[in-house]
């Protein structure tokens, strides 16, 4: 089957039910720890700002990091666009840890916190350098002076390597899950196509997705957080092997 020329001949949209169930399943058989990653970016952020006890993790997907943070800091608050993982966020977070529905370009919640957090390239989908420029004013807007914002970048354009061949097989008890999937370079973005299989006692269901991430440079990343007043640098490798973007807030 050939990569679709037009995302809206994918069957599915990224991040729905579907993609939802078979999600963590899929990246925890690759050996992402998602706990071992918040206390990481925990120690990070201390390291910048001792004080910090409160946290707003931004597209936070089913709450995996979330949680843990949850563990880490006093008062924490999730962001998720997606409702299929909003709901898988809320189902797992302590109780009374708010989980706003919304875009991080337009978010607009009623208080400011220590460390904003947008992590598992999430910032990556978002299509132009100019919504990154919104998308991080947002972040920073929420965030108190001498805060720290940590962003997790997709691949820069140098990195990314065009017509990479992905495959995955998870088995556990109940269910059997494949993805197999193929990346290709399209302008200044990576068009991932993803085919799924899930078998399990109810039959086997298939479904296609393709999800769009921009390469943005680390001079866009690095031109957006300047703009939104803040004091950034690129900390490269990282548990991913992707590094982070590390930020305080400036004064004022």
């Amino acid at each position: 089957m050939n990569l679709p020329r037009d995302p809206d001949t994918v069957p599915q949209a990224a991040f729905g039910p579907d993609h939802a169930e078979v999600y963590e399943l899929t990246y925890r058989h690759r050996g992402k720890n998602w706990e071992e990653e918040a206390r990481d970016v925990t120690a990070i952020v201390r390291a910048h700002c001792p004080r910090a006890d409160s946290l707003l993790d931004v597209a936070c997907g089913t709450g995996a990091h979330l949680a843990e943070f949850a563990r880490q800091f006093g008062h924490t608050e999730g962001v998720e666009i997606a409702p299929a993982m909003r709901q898988r966020a809320l189902g797992r977070v302590p109780a009374g840890t708010a989980v706003h529905a919304g875009d991080m370009r337009t978010m607009r919640l009623d208080r400011h916190f220590d460390a904003l957090t947008c992590l598992f390239t999430s910032a990556a989908f978002l299509p132009t350098p100019a919504d990154l420029t919104t998308a991080i004013r947002r972040m920073a807007a929420h965030v108190l002076p001498g805060g720290v914002l940590v962003v997790e970048p997709w691949y820069f354009p140098e990195d990314f390597l065009d017509g990479y061949l992905g495959g995955d097989l998870v088995r556990t008890p109940d269910r059997v899950v494949s993805r197999v999937s193929h990346s290709v370079r399209r302008a200044d973005a990576t068009h991932l196509h993803v085919e799924w299989t899930v078998a399990d006692s109810s039959g086997i269901r298939r479904f296609t997705e393709l999800e769009v991430m921009s390469l943005f440079t680390r001079e866009e990343y690095l031109t957006a957080f300047d703009a939104a007043g803040c004091e950034a640098h690129y900390r490269p490798g990282w548990l991913t092997g992707r590094g982070l973007f590390v930020a305080v807030r400036r004064p004022g």
